[in-house]
């Protein structure tokens, strides 16, 4: 049973530094920074090598939730250890982390929201879940598929198309919004309105 005055753990997944800051595989970055931009809140170091910035989010009034949001300091493939030290710091029960990541087999400008499954080889939740084990919730921004020949890799590490920039402010603050109504009205309602 989850203890109600427990935080949520919201955690962006990206690479620190300003040549990673734009590229597909820092969306999570993206959302992360834009929920702390609604809290009126700065991202501040914290000792589990992660920026975390804490409040609230939802409504105002009783159904508003307290939130720690983090982006792992660590990169990408070592995102586990920050988010296993966040969760015992906050004492954050499992099901109430959610990952926000970029997502291959999701075409751009689609979301899924679950919780639990498989990494799909993703680097930064092949971390978090040997830290911690897959039962934590996910919010996929789909990235879709590199073109042609070109390796995953190269792909996550590049930045979003010309045509892809023209959507993504609309695209990351549609992800933020679902990262809302999954923690205040939980899964399944979060699921019924932005699983596209």
């Amino acid at each position: 049973m989850t203890d109600d005055t427990s935080p949520w753990l919201i955690v962006g997944l990206g690479n620190p530094g300003p040549e990673y800051a734009a590229n597909r595989h820092n969306v999570g970055f993206m959302v992360a920074d834009l929920l702390a931009e609604r809290m009126r809140a700065k991202f501040k170091a914290h000792k589990s090598r992660a920026q975390v910035v804490e409040g609230r989010l939802g409504a105002p009034g009783p159904s508003s939730r307290r939130v720690v949001i983090a982006k792992p300091m660590s990169f990408m493939n070592l995102s586990g250890g920050p988010t296993a030290a966040l969760r015992d710091f906050y004492k954050v029960p499992v099901e109430r982390i959610v990952a926000v990541h970029d997502e291959l087999d999701i075409d751009f400008g689609q979301l899924r929201l679950k919780l639990g499954g498989g990494d799909n080889g993703h680097n930064g939740l092949k971390s978090i879940t040997k830290a911690m084990g897959p039962d934590y919730c996910r919010v996929r921004f789909g990235i879709g598929r590199p073109p042609g020949r070109m390796q995953v890799a190269d792909f996550v590490l590049k930045d979003f198309s010309s045509t892809e920039r023209k959507e993504l402010a609309f695209e990351v603050d549609r992800a933020a919004d679902a990262v809302e109504t999954l923690i205040v009205d939980g899964l399944e309602r979060a699921q019924g309105t932005y699983n596209s």
